[in-house]
């Protein structure tokens, strides 16, 4: 999942250990290419894979990774980074634990949010809309791709849970681990699958000098899609 990443050089001196940072000091000029409505594809999806395609290409770390915003009935809301693995004309995919916390959220309020944060290259995609369950046959053929220790951690965790140790997390992998070894076939947790986002909105966000951003954002109308510039 996604860490950090900083980078210091081996001449550099390590920040104290009592010295305060300022975060309202940190500023970061972005560039003054923009993003104009010429430019945009005629529908999401296909700009979303010119994004990500140009994402993936500059090194950035798990471009697939997104922020996955959630609410439950009552408007609480909770977020967490997740990998995107796969999207097409029918919405944008992601696979979790159905009793995890953002599984709860969707079971009682199907409406969320993603965030793409492709901090090097000034750009963000946002897509708000609602989620839904994929078939089991979708699910049980991704499982099938993973690898085998991520099968077992599937069933080893009962994702957002408290547990009373390391200890216990690791005792139950191990005993998953003897009864399904290498190169044995796992099968798919009931408890675990796939959620299909339909989107509703899709805005492409593109850091421009002097905060001018560039905010374009794709709304779904009764036939297609339009197009509509949000301030910065």
């Amino acid at each position: 999942m996604l860490q950090d990443e900083a980078v210091h050089s081996a001449d550099a001196p390590s920040p104290d250990a009592h010295e305060t940072l300022d975060p309202s000091s940190m500023r970061a000029q972005y560039r003054a290419e923009g993003l104009t409505e010429t430019e945009l594809a005629a529908e999401p999806y296909a700009q979303f894979a010119r994004w990500f395609k140009e994402a993936a290409a500059s090194g950035i770390h798990e471009p697939n990774a997104m922020v996955v915003s959630t609410a439950d009935a009552a408007g609480r809301p909770s977020s967490r980074t997740v990998l995107l693995k796969a999207f097409d004309d029918r919405g944008f995919v992601f696979f979790t634990n159905y009793t995890s916390r953002k599984g709860r959220d969707l079971a009682e309020n199907p409406h969320l949010a993603l965030l793409f944060p492709w901090h090097p290259l000034a750009r963000q995609v946002i897509v708000t809309g609602t989620a839904a369950r994929i078939g089991r046959d979708e699910t049980a053929a991704y499982f099938r791709s993973r690898p085998h220790g991520s099968q077992l951690g599937a069933w080893a965790s009962d994702q957002s849970t408290p547990i009373a140790s390391r200890a216990e997390l690791e005792g139950s992998y191990d005993a998953l681990a003897a009864r399904y070894p290498e190169g044995e076939q796992v099968p798919a947790p009931p408890h675990w699958g796939g959620y299909r986002v339909t989107p509703e909105t899709v805005e492409f966000w593109q850091g421009r000098e002097n905060r001018l951003h560039d905010r374009l954002r794709y709304v779904r109308a009764t036939t297609g899609w339009t197009v509509e510039r949000l301030a910065p």
